[in-house]
């Protein structure tokens, strides 16, 4: 909430900082005319109705100047990606490289898989995990991505304590295996 509401207040200033910047512009190209940039500056000293519109403006924009200033100088909190879980002893953080790695793991151990990425995701259900893998061709690629997603379902679980939504495999490529020749010695 707090990014979108950061968002919001990004596009109102820059479109402010944008007409002001033009206005400036017109203003120092003879475009707009003396008399005229005199007699609004005029209005906003003396005119209570010009003033009261343009007071609260400069307020908002002040703010917003203020709210940006703020974000641009605390402190940064540069995380890696993190599952947070709250126990009877404290907090528990697990990076999403871990669990990556974790269902990687368990992925390896599928006969017949040659070479395995993994991606997770976060969501209000547990985890999706997608595995994208190389075979070797020799084995039924439906049991093979079956027992594939099982190990890996039951280990991230049983190692994280984290449930796991869904592991999705997508297989790649079979592992194109080279010709062998053998030299003949006559």
């Amino acid at each position: 909430m707090v990014k979108m509401l950061d968002r919001l207040l990004l596009f109102l200033y820059t479109l402010a900082v944008l007409v002001g910047s033009a206005l400036a512009l017109a203003a120092a190209f003879a475009w707009i005319p003396y008399e005229d940039a005199g007699r609004f500056l005029r209005d906003v000293y003396y005119d209570q109705k010009i003033a009261f519109t343009f007071i609260p403006c400069m307020i908002v924009l002040f703010l917003i100047s203020i709210r940006f200033f703020y974000i641009a100088v605390r402190p940064g909190r540069a995380q890696a990606p993190s599952i947070d879980q709250r126990t009877e002893f404290g907090d528990i953080r697990i990076s999403i490289d871990t669990v990556e790695n974790l269902a990687l793991k368990a992925a390896n151990r599928t006969r017949g898989v040659k070479d395995l990425k993994s991606r997770v995701r976060v969501n209000h259900a547990g985890l999706d995990i997608t595995i994208r893998a190389i075979v070797d061709g020799e084995n039924s690629i439906p049991a093979l991505t079956e027992e594939m997603q099982g190990a890996v379902k039951r280990h991230v679980e049983e190692i994280t304590g984290i449930p796991v939504a869904m592991v999705s495999v997508y297989v790649a490529n079979i592992q194109q295996t080279a010709p062998t020749f053998r030299s003949r010695v006559e």
